[in-house]
C-alpha cells in the first residue's frame, strides 16, 4: 500500500504541538517508508535488516538494526506479521469502532495504538506514546496495490551526510 498522510502531535495537555505531512509506502511483512515533506524533510525507511532515519535538513543518517516485535514502532506495527501482533498485543475495539492495540509486555515506545479501517484500507491511526503525548494521523490517496517490492525499501546514505550507526 502507499499513500499520503497528515499528522498532528498533541502535548500532554492535549494541545496541538506540531503538524507534519508527506507520503508513505508499506509492504508486508516488515517494509515501510515514511517521508515527511512538511514542515521539514525527513525519510524513515525500514527493510528486513535496518531502520534508517535520514534528516535531509540536518544532513544526518541514523541506522539501527530492526528490533524484534517487542520494540516495534507504530509504523512497524502497520507492516508487521499478523501472528506476532496477536502474540505481543491485546487487540480490542473502542467506542469509535477502531482496533486498539495495547502492548502485552516490553517497551515498544507507545502505550496504545488505535487503527481506523475502511474495509481493508487504513484511514487513520492514533498513538499514545510513553510520555502521554498523542499523535493523530489521517491517511489519504491510498493505493492498495502499487506493485511494491523489497527493492523499493533499499536505502543508501548520501555521501555528504553524517552517519550514526547503532548496532544494538
Amino acid at each position: 500500500m502507499q499513500g499520503e498522510f497528515q499528522q498532528i502531535q498533541y502535548d500532554q495537555d492535549d494541545r496541538p504541538a506540531g503538524k507534519a505531512s508527506g507520503q508513505f509506502k508499506l509492504l508486508r511483512p516488515g517494509y515501510f517508508a515514511w517521508e515527511i515533506s512538511s514542515p521539514d524533510s525527513q525519510l524513515i525507511i525500514a527493510n528486513r535488516e535496518y531502520l534508517w532515519h535520514f534528516d535531509r535538513d540536518l544532513e544526518t543518517v541514523t541506522r539501527r538494526p530492526v528490533a524484534d516485535t517487542e520494540a516495534m514502532t507504530p509504523l512497524q506495527v502497520l507492516g508487521g506479521d499478523a501472528s506476532a501482533l496477536r502474540r505481543d498485543y491485546t487487540v480490542e475495539r473502542d467506542q469509535r469502532d477502531r482496533f486498539v492495540l495495547i502492548p502485552r509486555d516490553g517497551d515498544p515506545g507507545f502505550l496504545r495504538l488505535a487503527l481506523e479501517l475502511d474495509g481493508a484500507l487504513i484511514r487513520g491511526m492514533e498513538v499514545l506514546d510513553n510520555l502521554r503525548q498523542r499523535v493523530v494521523i489521517e491517511f489519504s490517496a491510498l493505493d492498495p496495490t502499487p506493485g511494491l517490492s523489497a527493492a523499493d525499501f533499499d536505502f543508501t546514505p548520501p555521501p555528504d551526510a553524517d552517519l550514526f550507526y547503532h548496532e544494538q
